[in-house]
């Protein structure tokens, strides 16, 4: 049974930055993508970045490149999320996900297991 569990959420000042953590279990193939999402208040829930957990590329949502990072640690079996220059509309709870995909799909069903989640607040 495939086991996602973030963490690394919090309270943080517009400009700051955090480090999300996603720690998978269970997982018995390399060939899966992962994927970060959010969703905030009201809102649909909205694809962040992307990586397989083989290597190479990375991918972002426009309103993210530049400020966010995604990478790996096969080793440890976590994925992170670098999230620097933080904006109010950054406001969302987190989640990461796994799947087949395809890599850097958007489409929530491109991935069979998610995490709880975890809560970023941006104040200004």
């Amino acid at each position: 049974q495939v086991q996602l569990v973030e963490s690394g959420g919090g309270l943080v000042l517009a400009g700051g930055s955090l480090r999300l953590s996603c720690a998978a279990s269970g997982l018995t193939t390399s060939s899966y993508v992962m994927g970060w999402f959010r969703q905030a208040p009201g809102k649909e829930r909205e694809f962040v970045a992307g990586i397989r957990w083989s290597g190479g590329r990375s991918a972002y949502a426009d309103s993210v490149k530049g400020r966010f990072s995604i990478s790996r640690d096969n080793v440890k079996n976590t994925v992170y999320l670098q999230v620097n220059s933080l904006k109010p509309e950054d406001t969302a709870v987190y989640f990461c996900a796994t799947g087949r995909g395809p890599f850097g799909s958007d489409n929530p069903t491109s991935y069979d297991y998610w995490g709880q989640g975890t809560q970023v607040t941006v104040s200004s």
